[in-house]
């Protein structure tokens, strides 16, 4: 089974918020394939079914974004492998509007991944990082900027960008992460 992880927030503070872009995706890819809603259970919130000729499990982490690791622990008790996963993930490096697939890698400063990459115990699992850019100012902390919500062009940006994100995941699913790089990864220029 292919389970995609989507990093966010639990609750209404958070939901409008960049860090939570992972979530809006699962969001979106529940609707695409036509899953039931998202059940809370545990530590995570999550639905499954059959997409294409692979069965898929989206996955939100109910532990905050810091903790997402202790969700892959318990995943992983249940048998969930490293090349089965796909992290939906928010990314301060690129532009909103943009994404990029990767195989492995490292954090970069996120500590969702850092949680991730502790309890797996390697950096060899994927990962789609979704835009929201930089603060312009540099003065602005990176951890508030993370938990504000985005201007409502940048939101658009994020949102018109879904619909390729959607097809990157189906071609995960299907053909793996390599093609899935190779047929997808670009940086777009943002719309507006």
């Amino acid at each position: 089974m292919r389970t995609l992880l989507a990093l966010g927030n639990p609750g209404a503070r958070y939901r409008d918020t960049r860090h939570n872009v992972g979530w809006w995706l699962a969001d979106r890819l529940c609707v695409a394939w036509s899953l039931p809603a998202f059940r809370a259970a545990g530590l995570a919130a999550a639905t499954a079914g059959r997409v294409g000729d692979s069965s898929a499990r989206l996955v939100k982490p109910l532990t905050y974004v810091n903790r997402s690791g202790r969700v892959v622990e318990k995943l992983r008790s249940e048998g969930l492998s490293s090349p089965d996963l796909l992290v939906l993930v928010d990314d301060v490096s690129l532009p909103p509007g943009t994404f990029r697939l990767r195989a492995r890698g490292s954090a970069g400063g996120h500590n969702g991944l850092l949680s991730i990459e502790e309890t797996l115990g390697t950096r060899e699992y994927a990962r789609l990082r979704i835009g929201v850019g930089r603060p312009h100012d540099p003065r602005i902390d990176l951890a508030e900027w993370v938990l504000a919500p985005m201007s409502d062009a940048e939101e658009e940006q994020v949102l018109l960008a879904f619909g390729d994100m959607v097809s990157a995941v189906e071609c995960w699913m299907a053909e793996g992460i390599e093609t899935a790089m190779n047929r997808f990864n670009r940086i777009a220029a943002p719309v507006g």
